[in-house]
């Protein structure tokens, strides 16, 4: 499956059924690769798709669609499973190779990672709909034969710089850690990837309630004060309260990532270095 570590896709089925229970997995993975309606998706999942487990086939579950949604931005089919089946749809698949029960949100992992926004924002809508804030948003859980296992969200969000998927996590209520990955990501990202890196850090420092001890800023002063701008760098080092923009921005960005994402060019978060 598109969400393990290659390594574990060399596994051999070992009986017929297993074999056909794959290929109606497989059948099912490439009808909503090609985006087909979202009637006829539910029909092959609830009649015609099976998964392999503890040695029987069993019907494929929606929180397994749904990863397959999100791989492929099928947005129609992601909304028909949180409208439909709500927290079921996000709860953890078993790990088909250790046989350990599924934990952690990797779909909230697996949306950042493929870059999801609009899927993202849905599952954000139901966990906030069903009250799941907290613990859910914040897991670092996860079978060790998954890609991305321990690590939150908002970690991997700073860690590919994905500024748009980082906001709306946030805004949800995630905790803003990761502010050191956030700097190593300023001076070790290639140009190309500079300013994406630059809006985690800033989405960060609206969060972020205040700055914790960041050892490797006083130990190369002049290299950050060029890269934050004096005003952060000094709030960072706890010499100075945080820029007045930044207070401001924040009480703003509380209040919804739309009011954020709509400031014109100038209002924008770099603004401030």
């Amino acid at each position: 499956m598109p969400w393990l570590v290659s390594s574990q896709l060399d596994c051999l089925s070992s009986s017929p059924s297993q074999r056909e229970c794959e290929r109606t997995a497989f059948s099912f993975y490439c009808a909503v690769r090609e985006q087909l309606p979202v009637w006829l998706l539910e029909d092959m999942r609830s009649m015609e798709v099976f998964c392999w487990e503890d040695g029987h086939p069993r019907a494929f579950l929606p929180c397994e669609a749904l990863l397959y949604a999100l791989v492929h931005n099928h947005q129609d089919y992601a909304r028909y499973l949180l409208d439909r089946y709500s927290l079921s749809a996000l709860k953890a698949p078993r790990c088909s190779f250790c046989c350990c029960g599924g934990s952690g949100a990797p779909h909230l992992k697996m949306a950042v990672r493929y870059d999801r926004v609009a899927v993202l924002g849905m599952m954000l809508g139901t966990v906030k709909d069903c009250d799941l804030h907290g613990g859910y948003l914040d897991s670092c859980g996860g079978c060790t034969h998954v890609a991305d296992a321990g690590k939150t969200a908002v970690q991997l969000a700073v860690e590919l710089s994905r500024p748009e998927c980082l906001l709306l996590l946030l805004a949800h209520g995630a905790e803003p850690d990761g502010l050191d990955t956030a700097l190593q990501r300023l001076v070790s990202c290639d140009a190309s990837e500079r300013r994406q890196a630059q809006r985690c850090f800033d989405m960060l420092l609206l969060f972020l309630p205040k700055p914790p001890p960041l050892c490797r800023l006083r130990d190369e002063p002049q290299l950050w004060q060029s890269l934050l701008g004096n005003e952060v760098f000094r709030w960072l080092c706890g010499l100075a309260p945080p820029p007045l923009l930044l207070q401001a921005l924040r009480c703003l960005a509380r209040s919804g990532p739309d009011r954020i994402s709509s400031l014109p060019a100038f209002l924008q978060p770099h603004s401030w270095h």
